[in-house]
């Protein structure tokens, strides 16, 4: 699995020999149930344990909030009411809590409420430590470059066929990447890629996500057709990271279907 001990030694060392002094921010881009979090979270606690001031931080927790986005969703586009995809997140928030930990300061850290859609109250979040060393950012889009615009033309699933034929919600994302998200991305010194095998078995992944949810007997639980529905949002993007990204991210890690690490290059 992504959190095997030996991984997480081998990501370890290469931390310790990037690093420089003052705040160091790693970044690490994987599709949705790539192990993202398991990872930054096995990683925060042995940084820690060696006396490393670390701080957590996902794109996830960067989302505008819901009654932004149903702004956006009614100004823009209606898929925009679905969460994730550059144009919904507050990248102003981002780069002020970015800005504010390379400080050093106990800079609040952003957390979103997914069982809610809405950003979680300012009180609730934690800090980052004073003098923060190692920031660990993650998301599934990070580090993402734009495509060029003549893709955008073709569909790449039903979603975009019927729901966006005239291009104007996938060329919104588009330019979203192509502007402030890149002006984000430049603050990252290293950036991990946690590369899936193939579209389709990170749409296994998210069925096996939401499928142990049902199993809980969780409440707002997808189906199967609504989980397929749902990834058609990110299906884009997606294969066009999983295409492009091993070029010229610092690291990348070949993952197979059940996310045990078989490559690290």
């Amino acid at each position: 699995m992504i959190a095997d001990p030996d991984f997480v030694g081998v990501l370890l060392a290469r931390i310790a020999r990037w690093r420089q002094p003052g705040l160091y921010t790693i970044g690490i881009c994987g599709a949705q149930g790539s192990g993202k979090s398991t990872l930054v979270a096995a990683l925060a606690e042995q940084l820690v344990l060696r006396g490393v001031r670390t701080a957590t931080l996902s794109l996830d927790d960067l989302y505008r909030t819901r009654t932004q986005r149903m702004h956006l969703a009614k100004e823009v586009h209606s898929l925009f009411a679905v969460r994730g995809v550059p144009g919904t997140h507050d990248l102003a928030l981002g780069r002020e809590t970015l800005d504010a930990v390379k400080r050093g300061e106990p800079a609040p850290l952003p957390r979103f409420d997914k069982a809610s859609d809405d950003r979680m109250p300012i009180a609730d979040w934690p800090r980052a430590p004073h003098g923060t060393q190692v920031l660990l950012l993650e998301g599934w889009c990070l580090g993402a470059a734009p495509q060029e615009e003549k893709a955008l033309a073709q569909p790449v699933n039903e979603l975009e066929r019927d729901e966006d034929p005239d291009c104007r919600w996938r060329g919104h994302v588009n330019a979203a990447l192509a502007g402030d998200y890149q002006r984000l991305f430049e603050r990252v010194n290293r950036l991990v890629f946690l590369a899936a095998p193939s579209w389709d078995v990170v749409a296994t992944w998210r069925e096996e996500q939401e499928a142990g949810l049902r199993g809980q007997g969780g409440t707002a639980v997808m189906s199967p057709a609504e989980v397929s529905r749902f990834i058609q949002h990110y299906e884009r993007l997606t294969r066009h990271i999983v295409a492009t990204m091993p070029d010229y991210a610092d690291l990348t890690v070949r993952l197979d279907e059940r996310r045990a690490v078989t490559s690290v290059s």
